[in-house]
């Protein structure tokens, strides 16, 4: 992810845990937060992971807590109407996103795992170059399985789309746990990987550009330190999504726009609806998702998870020049998350007050007390249990997610984006 620092204001603190519980459930989200956590996915999921468990430690997801059992897709979408802007020798930007909905029936249909096999293999590789102290070994990556059946019929109805993006560096995966308590709240979600950007991605094929089926990162170190890099970046995650969005309406207008042709579920196109379109992201996603709304008036809310609103300063002593969506403010609901153990505390208030300040109080903040900049993402739940493994020290934990427990750190993170967009654009 790249990006991290501190963030103070506004906020529930530490002290707001309330989360999303079951319809009818009454209790707090701290019982609730450790409800999800001891939660497994189907009997086969469990035993794929019994199974795998002498290759390393096997990682759980919490499980969501909406009505809905939810199915999941991959898309490849190919833009050929640009080159690719981290490696422009290839003259096609590629991409691969997951849709992730609610699900007419699953009976027949396998759980999905988290990571495909080649992104598995290679993460213990990438995953620690993005995050120093995590574990090269001694994690079985491959056995982690969602709670969402692959490919399985889209249930009936038009669902409002949100599209995330992932922190620099990250893939789309460590962003399963809230697409799935999202889908299973009624919501279609689309979660991007951003080729060269993300650490490892993998597509269904090679190309006459790209003679492997993946491609890694191009960064070698934080892309914040390279101003023209940092800008290409987030550029090309702007770029990115709206071309999502332009390939999600052709699905929803029954076209397939899978590059390779793959079929694709029954019903996945009559579920989305393309006029209702949320975007969420983390780190620089976060700065992604904020600029996409501003530029995009598809995108009709968005959450920015502790990204930057501004560019890298060119020098010492000076300021970065705030993106337009910060500089001129929109007129659409904008909700900022943060975290109290975020340490570059300066820079990110000066982007998020400039943002506050716009006419028309459109734009609202919260705060996570004993956190820090992972717990918008699965490592939330994961670095806990690596601790506990003695695969990581307790100083990489609270660097990479706080002291928080993700007892209380996952209900809240669910509740504030759930909660945001329900107001905003609900499932009905």
């Amino acid at each position: 992810m790249f990006l991290t620092g501190t963030f103070h204001e506004g906020t529930d603190g530490g002290g707001t845990t309330a989360g999303p519980t079951r319809r009818g459930v009454a209790g707090s989200a701290v019982l609730a937060g450790a409800a999800l956590l001891l939660s497994g996915g189907a009997a086969p999921a469990r035993a794929r992971q019994r199974s795998r468990a002498a290759a390393g430690v096997a990682l759980r997801l919490p499980g969501p807590t909406g009505p809905y059992r939810t199915g999941v897709t991959t898309l490849y979408l190919v833009d050929r109407s640009r080159p690719d802007p981290l490696t422009p020798s290839i003259p096609e930007r590629e991409l691969m996103v997951s849709v992730t909905y609610p699900a007419r029936a699953v009976h027949g249909r396998s759980v999905a795992p988290q990571m495909s096999a080649v992104a598995a293999a290679r993460f213990p590789e990438t995953a620690p170059a993005v995050h120093p102290g995590l574990p090269t070994s001694g994690v079985d990556w491959a056995a982690t399985m969602t709670h969402s059946y692959a490919d399985a019929p889209a249930l009936a109805g038009r669902r409002p789309v949100l599209l995330y993006s992932p922190g620099g560096g990250d893939p789309r995966t460590m962003g399963t746990g809230l697409a799935e308590e999202l889908a299973s709240h009624g919501y279609a979600v689309v979660t991007v990987d951003h080729p060269g950007d993300a650490g490892v991605v993998e597509f269904p094929g090679t190309t006459a550009h790209r003679p492997e089926p993946w491609r890694e990162t191009v960064f070698r170190g934080d892309p914040r330190m390279d101003p023209p890099l940092f800008r290409t970046m987030i550029d090309a995650r702007v770029a990115d999504a709206r071309f999502i969005l332009d390939a999600l309406e052709a699905l929803a207008a029954g076209r397939n726009p899978d590059a390779a042709g793959r079929p694709l579920p029954e019903g996945l196109g009559l579920a989305l609806d393309p006029r209702r379109v949320g975007a969420y992201g983390h780190s620089a996603g976060g700065t992604a998702a904020a600029e996409v709304m501003y530029e995009d008036r598809r995108v009709h809310a968005a959450v920015d998870m502790e990204g930057y609103l501004d560019h890298p300063a060119k020098g010492p002593g000076r300021v970065g020049e705030l993106y337009p969506v910060a500089r001129h403010g929109v007129g659409r609901p904008l909700l900022l998350l943060g975290t109290d153990g975020f340490p570059d505390r300066r820079r990110l208030e000066r982007s998020w007050s400039a943002m506050l300040a716009h006419p028309g109080w459109r734009t609202d903040r919260r705060r996570l007390d004993r956190a820090a900049h992972g717990v918008f993402t699965d490592y939330a739940a994961f670095v806990p249990r690596l601790r506990s493994a003695g695969l990581l020290t307790t100083e990489d934990r609270v660097r990479l997610v706080g002291a928080v427990d993700p007892a209380v750190s996952v209900p809240w993170v669910r509740h504030h984006v759930r909660s945001f967009f329900a107001r905003h654009l609900p499932a009905r």
